[in-house]
């Protein structure tokens, strides 16, 4: 067994005086695809923010690459080689989608204001060399013919497209995606579907991502963490998730799940 990319241990966090994450535990293989999935309400997303450092656990530790980022805020964190996508598009709507891109390198300039200020000596460089990695992004995301649109003004499944290159443009060892399919029709959901497998075996980025559509995580995920109200309650492969019977109670129901489990034997 490898050293984990990310664990998560005993994950605590509440809001007032409602627990959103409970002693929640599991480990991400590094270069491998894992899904986090629950019902609605279940958790997921605040565990995200919490691995991204938009929350911070009250108890618990997040380990990142063998390094305990539980008390780091999220620009330190992405620095580190984490970057995410988010549930509603957080894009600059205003921009060009290769403005957007661009805005991704942050991490990765390293000239002042004033040396980026005059496109001349190292800032001409500089700005080359990140506009060469954003082009090759573009390219590998399918997007050429988009690339000088207004964000805006483009359909919701090429935005969701334009946050992921985004991402991709931090150059990060661990993808965090926030329901990277969801509202896509089912060739925009193909297409989404290729390119995280493609930034997997292509890129060699390891993936955690939420998602709904039970079809493509049992397609996609090597590895599948199940949460229900805050805590987990199956860890496994998709097909152990998918045959345990308190993952059937919560999405099913007791009584549904009952008749899944005779219709199974």
């Amino acid at each position: 067994m490898s050293t984990p990319q990310l664990e998560a241990k005993n994950v605590m966090l509440r809001f007032g005086g409602v627990t959103a994450i409970k002693d929640v535990s599991f480990a991400v293989e590094p270069g491998a695809i894992h899904a986090i999935i629950g019902p609605n309400g279940a958790g997921k997303t605040s565990l995200l923010n919490a691995i991204s450092g938009v929350y911070r656990p009250q108890q618990g530790q997040i380990i990142f690459a063998g390094q305990d980022i539980t008390r780091m805020k999220p620009y330190e964190r992405t620095s580190r080689g984490l970057a995410r996508t988010f549930q509603n598009i957080a894009l600059f709507k205003n921009m060009t989608v290769l403005d957007n891109l661009l805005i991704g390198r942050h991490t990765h300039q390293h000239c002042g204001i004033l040396k980026g200020g005059f496109y001349y000596g190292p800032g001409e460089r500089e700005e080359v060399a990140h506009r060469m990695v954003v082009e090759d992004i573009i390219d590998f995301l399918e997007i050429q013919h988009i690339r000088k649109k207004i964000v805006g003004t483009l359909a919701y499944g090429l935005q969701k497209r334009v946050e992921l290159a985004r991402a991709l443009a931090l150059e990060p060892k661990l993808l965090l995606l926030d329901e990277p399919m969801a509202g896509m029709n089912a060739e925009e959901k193909e297409d989404m579907a290729r390119f995280i497998i493609d930034t997997n075996e292509d890129r060699g980025t390891t993936v955690l991502m939420i998602e709904h559509d039970m079809g493509v995580v049992m397609d996609i995920s090597i590895r599948v963490v199940v949460l229900n109200f805050g805590v987990k309650i199956a860890d496994g492969t998709p097909q152990e998730v998918q045959r345990d019977p308190h993952v059937q109670k919560a999405y099913l129901g007791q009584e549904d799940a009952e008749v899944a489990g005779v219709a199974e034997a």
